[in-house]
Parts: structure tokens; sequence; C-alpha cells
């Protein structure tokens, strides 16, 4: 039984793994009124103006299949695209200070290369995508803190998991992964709250 983790760790755990993928709290009251943009529920099928000083964009549940106007907006810290009609995303590589980003219910096959540019990332939430894989160059990346790819058909993760030792959550629920598998990723990830 040493090896256990401790009910209230792992209680602990599962709270901070169930919300880590909600609306970041802090959200508004560190980004000042005027540059936090929500756009969510609208109905939109293309991308409006938008405030060129917004910190934090919501688009969530629209009906966007383009969102190319994102990537002028460099001073995103916060984009928010779930439940939308997208199967890519542009080049966003001009992004340079944006962490957290929601791409929960869409179209994506494959996850969009272009989060590798992104130097400030540490959340994904690719949950509820007919994604199959998980790149390698992923799994290298560095300063992630919570990913999440639940409802996917991921049936395997890279084989070198080292990057993501930093992580502080990782939701893998409702995939089809192997007993063997599960048990390699704990292995690997011996500090990282997993849900399966």
């Amino acid at each position: 039984m040493k090896n256990h983790i401790p009910l209230v760790a792992f209680a602990a755990a599962l709270v901070a793994v169930a919300g880590c993928f909600d609306e970041p709290t802090p959200a508004s009251k560190s980004v000042p009124a005027e540059q936090r943009v929500y756009l969510s529920d609208k109905g939109l099928t293309e991308l409006p103006a938008v405030n060129p000083k917004a910190d934090y964009l919501n688009l969530d549940r629209n009906a966007l299949t383009n969102v190319g106007g994102v990537a002028t907006l460099t001073g995103l810290k916060w984009l928010r695209l779930n439940d939308n009609r997208l199967a890519a995303l542009p080049d966003l590589k001009s992004l340079v200070a944006l962490r957290r980003i929601y791409l929960r219910n869409n179209r994506f096959t494959a996850v969009p290369e272009t989060l590798k540019d992104l130097p400030a990332l540490t959340d994904i939430d690719l949950s509820g995508n007919p994604i199959r894989e998980i790149p390698a160059w992923l799994a290298e990346k560095k300063g992630l803190k919570n990913l999440s790819f639940s409802r996917t058909q991921v049936t395997k993760l890279p084989e070198n998991l080292e990057a993501w030792k930093s992580l502080q959550s990782l939701q893998l629920g409702e995939l089809n992964l192997p007993d063997v598998e599960m048990a390699r990723i704990r292995k690997a990830l011996p500090g990282v709250a997993i849900v399966f």
C-alpha cells in the first residue's frame, strides 16, 4: 500500500484537474474590462473586428470555421474557441504571449502544428476532437501545465514523456487506452494528476 497516493492528495488532485479548463478566474480580476472580449453564443460564422489590445477572447459556441484574424491580436493571453466548427488554425506564431488555448469540441483531426511556435503556452484543451495521434513535438514542448485529450481517438501517447513531468494535470478521459499504456503513462509521469 505504500505506493498508493494518499486519499487527501488524490482528492486535491481531482479538484485541481476538474477545474483546470474552466474559464480562468484571474481573467476577470487581472485583465482590464476593455481588454476582455466575450463573443460566445453569438451564432458567428466569421470573426468580427476585435479590440487589437485584447488579452482575453472568448468565441465559444459559435459556428466558426476560420479564425485567421486572431493572428493579429498579438497581446492575446487567453483564447477560447470551444464548440465551433474548426478543423485547422491559422499561423499563430505572432501570439507570443498566448498562455491558454481552448479548442474543445471542434473538428481537428490532428494537433494544430502552429501550437509548436507559441513559447508562452501552458494550457491546451483539445478534448472532443477526432484526433488520433499526439505528435512527438508536443510531448517535447516545455512549459506546459494542463493538457486535455479526453474524448479523442488517441490510443497511445508518444514514447518520450520527459518534458511532461512538469505538467499539473493530464486529462485522458474516455480514451480507448490499453491497460499497459495507462501503466506506462503513470510510471512516466508520477507527479502529474492524470484522469483516465
